[in-house]
């Protein structure tokens, strides 16, 4: 093909499906081929079935499409790695390795996607600086901090342009969060509009970085569309939205849902959030290439609130 096509990996995903249609928006359809383990009815304009465990069709499908840019989304993460750790690590590790091999081959830039799930105990755990201890205590966790040094590695050893960040809570309507320990608070907005009472699986007061989608699909592609030379970390940059507890977000809530109600039972998913940070410094990002977050707390809970309402309105009309 004369175009030159963008791969995505994980495109059903709650990141991967919406990242996908932007990058279509700005592309075009036909620059952007989506990919994941099975087709969904939200993904049937240029997708193509990839396990990323196969590198022979992964090659083949750049070698068809001219592929020249990855967007590497597929990974298991950390509620349901916890269940099943060396299913996790051998398709985060091995399938991002297949990544970077490809990369290596073809020339191609690769975007990486880290999380904050590399910190642990040992770390900081308000404004966790960039350089900090990394000793994680989830499989997600150690599968992300193996994977961020493999990026750092491929590109000081091959030169491939691999970019990455460290990924907070990810918030967004448009599609459901896929097993993270930060899922609730995408759920706690589908509880209240829906009208229903939400059992919350951490504890009121527990402190986590979070991001809006907005936010995180625009972090995404100013990284990867800043000249190479502004890209001074290899590994993975720290990015940070906004922190707040359960407690938090439910007042925010019943400032639209006064009648709104939130009930406690944390499960193994607590143990996973206490070893995070609760503030997150990305000055480098901020400094390197111009990062700079646009929602707070009360903006995301509005837009979110609002397009929830028009979803579920249009779903019962």
């Amino acid at each position: 093909m004369e175009t030159e096509t963008i791969l995505v990996t994980g495109a059903n995903g709650q990141i991967g499906t919406v990242l996908t249609e932007e990058l279509r928006r700005r592309f075009g359809t036909s620059a952007v081929l989506s990919t994941d383990i099975r087709q969904t009815g939200a993904n049937n304009i240029l997708f193509e079935e990839l396990d990323v465990l196969d590198s022979a069709r992964l090659s083949a499908l750049i070698e068809k499409y001219g592929v020249k840019q990855i967007y590497h989304l597929a990974a298991i993460l950390s509620a349901k790695g916890e269940k099943n750790p060396k299913w996790a690590w051998e398709i985060n590790m091995a399938g991002l390795f297949n990544i970077l091999e490809a990369a290596r081959k073809y020339g191609l830039r690769v975007f990486f996607p880290s999380s904050i799930a590399v910190f642990g105990g040992m770390t900081p755990r308000v404004d966790t600086p960039q350089h900090a201890v990394l000793q994680p205590e989830t499989v997600y966790g150690i599968s992300k901090v193996a994977g961020e040094n493999w990026c750092q590695y491929f590109h000081q050893k091959y030169g491939v342009d691999v970019r990455s960040v460290r990924y907070p809570g990810i918030i967004g309507y448009e599609s459901l969060p896929g097993g993270g320990t930060t899922d609730y608070a995408v759920e706690i907005f589908h509880s209240a509009v829906k009208g229903e009472a939400y059992e919350c699986f951490l504890g009121p007061d527990t402190r986590l970085p979070m991001m809006y989608m907005p936010d995180a699909i625009r972090a995404t592609l100013e990284l990867m569309e800043a000249p190479s030379e502004k890209i001074r970390i290899r590994s993975s940059y720290n990015l940070a939205g906004v922190s707040f507890t359960p407690a938090e977000v439910k007042e925010e809530i019943q400032k639209h849902y006064p009648a709104f109600e939130v009930s406690y039972k944390p499960d193994f998913r607590q143990e996973i959030a206490s070893s995070w940070p609760e503030s997150i410094d990305d000055s480098y990002a901020r400094e390197h290439w111009g990062w700079k977050p646009q929602y707070g707390l009360p903006e995301m809970a509005s837009d979110m609130l609002e397009h929830l309402r028009e979803y579920y309105a249009a779903s019962v009309s």
